[in-house]
């Protein structure tokens, strides 16, 4: 199954420039419905706002779409829209709503404004990869700990949980294609003697 790269969490950003006030917003959608109730949001949070620019991409049915909400055609929808296609980000709904500040920008300035803050709210938000991981039980001796989950992390996985008990049970998350790969390097670091068993598979963000 293809990965591909989604909004880790809800991402807010704030920038001023000339004395206008742009705020920006990231999410995570699944569906046209999903972004469209976010930019109503929006819409209805800064109601007194000048504009609420908008943009999402969708990556079933390769879906994009972007408003200037009254600003210049070409300033606020299509530099927003363009940070998340160069970072390849997809399954993002963002808004930045401007505060007109009483000076004029000039396009240059909005493009840069606009692009900017979404940027700056991407950031905010962090990125993912959404893709097909294996869970792995793996019962771990209290002298390997440390080095065990120095593995998981060199192996791109993560200890999702830790039960101490005679042993330290842990239970991981790698992407699936490299669950042969960590197998290997668990039996060469224990001597054989630790045995990882496959707890299931899930489809879900992890690191980039």
């Amino acid at each position: 199954m293809d990965s591909y790269l989604v909004p880790r969490d809800f991402g807010e950003a704030e920038l001023v420039e000339k004395r206008s006030r742009f705020i920006g917003c990231v999410w995570r959608v699944e569906s046209e419905e999903e972004a469209r109730a976010r930019i109503d949001e929006t819409k209805k949070r800064y109601h007194d706002a000048r504009h609420n620019c908008w943009c999402y991409v969708l990556r079933e049915g390769a879906v994009l779409r972007y408003s200037d909400d009254g600003e210049p055609q070409g300033t606020a929808g299509q530099p927003m829209l363009n940070v998340f296609l160069k970072d390849e980000v997809t399954n993002v709904c963002c808004t930045v709503t401007r505060y007109f500040g009483g000076i004029l920008l000039g396009a240059g300035g909005l493009t840069r404004a606009y692009g900017g803050t979404a940027k700056m709210a991407l950031d905010a938000a962090g990125i993912s990869r959404m893709r097909l991981w294996a869970e792995l039980a793996v019962p771990c001796p209290y002298a390997l700990y440390e080095r065990m989950r120095q593995l998981v992390e060199r192996s791109g996985g993560v200890v999702e949980a830790a039960d101490f008990g005679a042993d330290v049970a842990l239970t991981v998350l790698l992407p699936a294609e490299d669950a042969a790969a960590f197998r290997e390097k668990v039996t060469e670091l224990s001597a054989g003697t630790v045995e990882v068993l496959e707890a299931g598979e899930r489809f879900q963000p992890g690191p980039p």
